[in-house]
């Protein structure tokens, strides 16, 4: 007998790992963000835009954008506190996109905007769906945070 193939089969096994790839989306996308913020705070990896320095204390707005980045970064990566970390990780890039790159050009690929783009959805995504169930608000949130990060099932409807 040939395991079922069917497109009914596939969906029933993709939607079953849906909360662990929500997970890893998670923790790559706060890793990443993380590391746009050590690299302009911390001097890492080039330091910031690759200049090998680090940015001079308060100035407005990228010391602040890369605080954001790297605590924002660090919340979401590690699901701690993450729906409201994503949704001032969200703001703080659109405000980036709208303020230092739509006045260029238009379109995000003409203005060097697609990363504060990619990454403004990402987070916004993050705040609706939550951490999924690799998070540390699992461990030391609430019960009801546990339980509002488990996606309840849903039956198809008989329409």
């Amino acid at each position: 007998m040939s395991p079922d193939t069917s497109p009914r089969s596939l969906d029933g096994l993709l939607d079953s790992g849906r909360p662990y790839a929500l997970s890893l989306f998670r923790i790559v996308v706060g890793l990443l963000f993380f590391c746009h913020g050590a690299s302009s705070l911390l001097g890492w990896m080039g330091g910031a835009m690759g200049t090998g320095k680090t940015l001079e204390a308060g100035t407005w707005p990228g010391w602040y954008a890369a605080v954001i980045q790297l605590v924002g970064g660090a919340l979401v990566m590690l699901g701690l506190g993450t729906r409201v970390a994503a949704f001032i990780c969200s703001g703080s890039m659109a405000y980036a996109y709208f303020h230092e790159h739509q006045p260029e050009k238009l379109w995000p690929l003409q203005n060097g905007g697609e990363a504060s783009a990619m990454f403004c959805w990402a987070f916004l995504l993050l705040v609706f769906t939550g951490p999924g169930p690799w998070a540390l608000d699992r461990i030391f949130g609430s019960s009801r945070t546990a339980s509002a990060a488990a996606e309840p099932r849903r039956q198809p409807s008989a329409v």
